[in-house]
Formats: C-alpha cells, sequence, structure tokens
C-alpha cells in the first residue's frame, strides 16, 4: 500500500515540520520505505510552503506524484492550489480556523479541524501543525502514534520546555482525527 500526502500552507505554519515528523517516524521506527520533498516559496516566514510524504510498503518509484491520496490544508490559497491534485475519494484535512468552509468537490471525505483556533487556546500559535499531525494520525492510522510521538519528543529534546504543550496538542488531534473516523 502507498499513501501520497501533500501537506500545504504559509510559511510559518509548520508545514515542513509537520511532513518531517511524519517522515521521520516512519523511517525510523517501521519498515515501510518512505519520502519527504519540501518546497519553498519566495519567502520563508509568510510565503508559500508545501511537502510532499509518500509512505510505503513497496519500493518508491519517484518522490512525489501528481495525485495525491491525502491533502493537508492549512490556508485557503493552499486549498485552491493542491485540491485538483487530491484524487476522487482521497481525504482532505483542512484548518478550518482560516479555511473557508465552501469545498466544490463532493467525492472527497472532508476532514476539518480548527487547529489555529485550538492553538491560540492552548497559548501558543506555533502547535497548530502537531495538532493538525494528531489529526492525521488519528484519522489515518497511517502509523502508530507513539511512534510519532517519540519522533516529536526526539525532535524537541534540546527544547524541554515545549514538550508538555507539543504532547497536549499532539493528543488534542488525535482525539478529533478519531472522532471523526
Amino acid at each position: 500500500m502507498e499513501t501520497n500526502l501533500c501537506v500545504a500552507g504559509f510559511g510559518g505554519q509548520g508545514v515542513m515540520s509537520l511532513g518531517k515528523f511524519l517522515a521521520d517516524a516512519t523511517c525510523n521506527s517501521t519498515d515501510k520505505n518512505v519520502t519527504f520533498f519540501p518546497s519553498y516559496g519566495a519567502e520563508q516566514r509568510g510565503g508559500t510552503a508545501n511537502c510532499f510524504v509518500v509512505i510505503s510498503d513497496e519500493d518508491i518509484g519517484a518522490p512525489l506524484g501528481d495525485v495525491m491520496d491525502d491533502l493537508i490544508v492549512m490556508n485557503g490559497p493552499s486549498l485552491a492550489k493542491f485540491l485538483p491534485t487530491l484524487k476522487k475519494g482521497g481525504r482532505l484535512f483542512i484548518n478550518s480556523s482560516i479555511v473557508p468552509d465552501k469545498i466544490d468537490r463532493e467525492d472527497v471525505t472532508l476532514i476539518k479541524a480548527p487547529v489555529t483556533e485550538l492553538a491560540l487556546e492552548m497559548g501558543n500559535s506555533k502547535v497548530l501543525n502537531v495538532i493538525m499531525l494528531g489529526v492525521y494520525v488519528g484519522y489515518t492510522e497511517v502509523i502508530e502514534p507513539a511512534i510519532v510521538w517519540d519522533t516529536i519528543e526526539h525532535k524537541l529534546a534540546s527544547k524541554p520546555k515545549l514538550l508538555p504543550l507539543n504532547k497536549k496538542a499532539f493528543e488534542k488531534g488525535l482525539e478529533l482525527g478519531r472522532a471523526q473516523r
């Protein structure tokens, strides 16, 4: 089985970190093959940012394809740009705090999560990506949540003060994702 995922948003929303956490967790703790392909806009913070993650039981022929199984969009412009790449029957994860409700496709599964709003309620907008990662993992079960958390914990080990909030954010995301299954 192969899963092609695109994560897209503005620079500063943690798009790359989300994709990298997922790719690293899969690569370091499973026997699956994985690729991670980042793409930055002209600016970093505030500019466009997207990445592609492919997870497969088989060899991966190309780091990214034209058709996505799953799409995570963190803002409206990313929805407009990448929605056409989502295959029929694909799963669309949206940051419903800032992405318009109107989705022009009825042939995809829509999973909404107000991650910007939740991150602000938690006191730090920078955890919105960790919440969305939790939503994705909780909904898809593409990889065990404990493996993903271990990767996040390892990556943030030099900043131990960030761990409790990120753990809370990840668990909130898992809860939201599982609830929409």
